[in-house]
């Protein structure tokens, strides 16, 4: 039950990021740089005083592939912030929920796996439902960033779907130890580019920002992560894929109860679609690693 608990609570948490990144005044790469390096300082700390050591052996085998999914992370956060500020929260995550169909997809060319005629069928009524959530946008100034919210989103989605197949051939190394060498790498990787692209932009943040700047370092990096390694060490598979869509359900929850965010009945057909289709895809089929998963960045 405490297992349970734990990795529901990281996925609550991973849920209510959008709320988060919608009030900090800086650029998407920006929130992506400060979010890496606190929550590495913090999982740093958390290493230390659980005195686990960093098998530096295994990270050095592992150096391509690590290098690669800390770029592709970096790339999917930048994504999906951006998503944020042009559309909303709910037609950010349920584009970004369109992750699992890309590995599903890729699974038989990455991963040398058999595609079934379920997978086949789940993948089809995936992109129904993204379908419905595109097309039910109006031609208007304000539709037009849905879309291109809704575009950034299935970005964001493509490079964590890399991230994903990527860490499943990383060996000998357990998540919390993974997670802390791709976010270090990551804020190594978009320090200058960041300051290459936006200038020292990020040292001018206004005092209102920095709360929320240091919550999602902190809460959604630091202890979300935290929770979820916790967590999905004693879960079932089935019961990680099941337990997972508690963010997508926060994030749909927050943006119509709390910031009243309006979705048409089409969209919310689209999102049942969507998920649902990819719950019954993992929930019988897709063997998730409990090593390996990374979680929702994202959020």
């Amino acid at each position: 039950m405490k297992s349970k608990f734990q990795f529901i609570l990281s996925m609550i948490i991973f849920g209510t990021i959008g709320v988060f990144v919608k009030y900090i005044d800086l650029s998407s790469s920006e929130i992506a740089l400060v979010r890496g390096l606190i929550g590495s300082l913090f999982l740093t700390t958390v290493i230390i005083i659980m005195k686990k050591k960093i098998p530096w052996a295994f990270v050095k085998v592992n150096a391509v592939l690590l290098i690669a999914s800390s770029i592709a992370l970096s790339v999917n956060w930048i994504f999906f912030f951006e998503a944020f500020k042009h559309t909303t929260i709910s037609n950010a995550v349920l584009s970004y929920y369109f992750a699992p169909v890309f590995v599903t997809i890729l699974s038989p060319i990455v991963l040398k796996e058999k595609l079934s005629a379920k997978k086949i069928i789940c993948i089809a009524i995936a992109m129904l439902g993204m379908l419905f959530i595109v097309g039910n946008g109006k031609v208007s100034a304000s539709g037009v960033e849905d879309l291109i919210g809704i575009g950034y989103g299935l970005v964001a989605a493509a490079f964590y779907a890399s991230l994903m197949l990527i860490n499943k051939f990383i060996k000998n190394m357990d998540g919390l130890e993974t997670t802390l060498i791709q976010l270090g790498i990551a804020t190594t990787l978009l320090m200058p580019y960041v300051f290459f692209t936006e200038g020292f932009g990020v040292l001018d943040v206004s005092g209102s920002s920095i709360p929320f700047i240091i919550i999602i370092g902190v809460v959604h990096t630091g202890f979300a992560y935290l929770f979820f390694f916790s967590g999905i060490r004693k879960l079932k598979g089935q019961s990680i894929a099941a337990l997972s869509y508690a963010d997508p359900i926060t994030s749909l929850v927050i943006s119509a109860v709390i910031l009243h965010e309006q979705t048409t009945v089409v969209q919310l057909l689209g999102g049942a679609l969507l998920l649902g289709s990819t719950f019954v895809s993992e929930n019988n089929s897709m063997k998730l690693s409990r090593r390996k998963k990374i979680g929702y960045m994202q959020e």
